[in-house]
């Protein structure tokens, strides 16, 4: 299993003892560089019109647990989008 799915399924079953670290690096991957670090915040942009940012914020080495639930739904949004256009692809496909 790599880093990066490993880290997520830490955080779906601890999400109060995630390390900033490890937030930050899924939400590279997941959603590009920061449109926004170097502050307090580390603001990714999600690909979806509304409310297109993740806000993550750094509190003494820890990620908050609500921004920690906030990016396991951007997530879950994510992959349930790529998913369905995965499954019109094979159904235009037949």
């Amino acid at each position: 299993m790599t880093k990066i799915p490993r880290i997520v399924e830490q955080m779906r079953s601890s999400p109060a003892s995630v390390r900033y670290a490890d937030l930050f690096k899924v939400c590279v991957a997941y959603f590009g560089v920061p449109r926004q670090s170097g502050t307090s915040h580390a603001v990714f942009k999600t690909p979806w019109p509304g409310d297109p940012r993740v806000n993550i914020q750094n509190s003494r080495g820890k990620a908050k647990p609500y921004q920690v639930h906030q990016v396991l739904l951007a997530i879950d949004r994510m992959e349930e989008k790529d998913g369905s256009e995965e499954d019109e692809a094979v159904e235009d496909s037949e």
